[in-house]
């Protein structure tokens, strides 16, 4: 992996769908794949979208403005389209699960690192040049949940009672991007809080696998919950180390306008901030996977030695 100078210009390849059928799945599974147009041993990112208002920014549609980025840094991207996309809501407004589809988004990443030799053999120019062992997964938003119920965090099946784990050790790292925080009726006094019960019983106190955790300085999901934006750090604060917050200055849920180029549903649009949580987050998870790299403790460094820093950096 050669990204530890950070590139936004640097071409990358796109395929999609590759699609699969997944036992018990009501509808195919389908992933789009972004990989840099040059270089082996290719770490891999895992990158569940959220439950947004739009049509195909949830999907494996979304998320141009990031996942073009974290390709360009030496990352291979793929992208589910989950059964909660707004893109299947027709197909299964009445299946089990809906409209969260909580429990198969998590399995959706394990049946994706099932099928990954398949993957790396049907996307043109990918062959041999994956790095299976090294696998991150991210989230944002809901997908941020999702994440971190892959990390490690458990959650109480509102329906049985149950504490459930959806750990997934194939799994090395972790960047959650503005996800849900604690539960509890204290906490979620929202108007959609009720709609959500199983953010009520997650345990962030089990997420053991190394993780960066991005929350934006104003993102205040008063819909669910009055704490303010504090409470998107929780995944950082509650859980066990090693963690890293990034806290982004001035950003709200779409920290800049990371779900896609130009998308109306962001609040806060802000190119130079969505390029800020790309680099970091590619810095951190190139040193995490390569011990002994110094390109998170550098792109920290320059992060704090401008004059107007886009994000601030805590890290246990």
């Amino acid at each position: 992996m050669s990204s530890a100078t950070f590139d936004p210009d640097a071409p990358v390849l796109s395929y999609s769908p590759v699609t699969f059928q997944i036992p018990g799945r009501p509808v195919s599974l389908q992933v789009r794949v972004t990989a840099p147009a040059a270089g082996g041993n290719l770490p891999v990112i895992l990158l569940s979208h959220g439950h947004g208002a739009s049509n195909n920014l949830s999907s494996l549609n979304g998320y141009a403005p990031l996942v073009n980025q974290w390709a360009a840094a030496g990352f291979v991207v793929i992208q589910p389209t989950h059964l909660s996309s707004r893109t299947l809501a027709a197909k299964l407004s009445d299946a089990p699960g809906a409209p969260f589809f909580w429990q198969s988004r998590a399995t959706d990443m394990s049946h994706i690192l099932d099928h990954l030799g398949e993957i790396e053999n049907e996307v043109p120019q990918l062959a041999g040049r994956l790095h299976r062992d090294n696998v991150a997964v991210s989230g944002h938003s809901l997908g941020g949940f999702t994440a971190g119920l892959l990390l490690g965090a458990t959650v109480t099946d509102p329906d049985t009672g149950e504490v459930v784990s959806f750990l997934e050790p194939r799994i090395k790292q972790g960047v959650l991007l503005a996800a849900p925080g604690r539960g509890g009726e204290d906490v979620l006094t929202g108007w959609m809080a009720a709609q959500v019960p199983f953010f009520h019983g997650i345990d962030f106190s089990t997420m053991t696998t190394p993780a960066l955790v991005v929350a934006g300085d104003k993102d205040d999901s008063q819909h669910f919950t009055s704490v303010g934006p504090d409470w998107h750090a929780d995944p950082y604060r509650l859980a066990p180390a090693p963690k890293a917050l990034l806290t982004v200055f001035g950003a709200e849920h779409l920290l800049g306008g990371i779900s896609g180029y130009d998308a109306q549903e962001t609040s806060d649009e802000n190119p130079e901030r969505v390029a800020a949580v790309a680099r970091l987050s590619a810095a951190y998870l190139h040193s995490q996977f390569r011990p002994g790299s110094l390109t998170w403790e550098a792109a920290c460094a320059e992060l704090a030695a401008g004059t107007a820093p886009l994000a601030g950096v805590e890290s246990k």
